[in-house]
């Protein structure tokens, strides 16, 4: 899809490249009047582990929840409910994985996660709280992801998301999966 121009409310996106693909949809690089940005292609593909309703309405209603909550987000640009294709902001910087898979501390980014977990559980839901969600920019964490579910203990950040902000058995776990 790299260099393929996609046309999103009169608005042309140039691909650069693919970021990454998650249980909703594939997240790209693109290049629009000089500006980079996000474009999120919902996908359909099964996922054995979380139903999804319609994942376009979702991901534009969970933005919404995000901002009221007060939580850290890349701004949503532009969305088309046809195509399926929401546009972010760029977010600049290495994720929370990254820096777990470099062995960079992520010390200093505890206190925001747990800020916004925070927020999210007043608000009555759950972040999924991946690091490959969250980028650093400036000293500020960033929550990339627009998924919000209803709020369970066990999917909180302290009894689930923590285990993966470091190099624990879990994330061990996880990188030998994805090999």
């Amino acid at each position: 899809m790299k260099n393929k121009v996609i046309s999103i409310n009169g608005t042309d996106y140039e691909i650069l490249k693919l970021l990454g693909h998650g249980k909703g949809g594939y997240s790209y690089l693109a290049l629009s009047c000089g500006k980079k940005v996000v474009l999120k292609q919902i996908h359909h593909e099964p996922c054995a582990y979380y139903t999804f309703g319609n994942k376009i309405e979702s991901e534009i209603n969970d933005y919404r929840r995000l901002k009221e909550a007060g939580i850290r987000i890349p701004a949503m640009l532009s969305a088309d409910d046809v195509s399926e294709i929401i546009i972010k902001e760029y977010i600049c910087g290495p994720t929370i994985f990254d820096m777990v898979c470099g062995g960079i501390s992520v010390e200093p980014f505890l206190i925001q996660v747990r800020e916004m977990a925070e927020l999210a559980k007043n608000a009555g839901f759950n972040i999924d709280y991946f690091p490959t969600n969250f980028v650093v920019q400036d000293g500020l964490i960033y929550y990339v992801d627009y998924e919000c579910n209803q709020y369970m203990d066990e999917w909180s950040f302290e009894n689930w998301g923590i285990k993966y902000w470091s190099r624990t058995p879990e994330f061990e776990e996880y990188l030998k999966s994805q090999t």
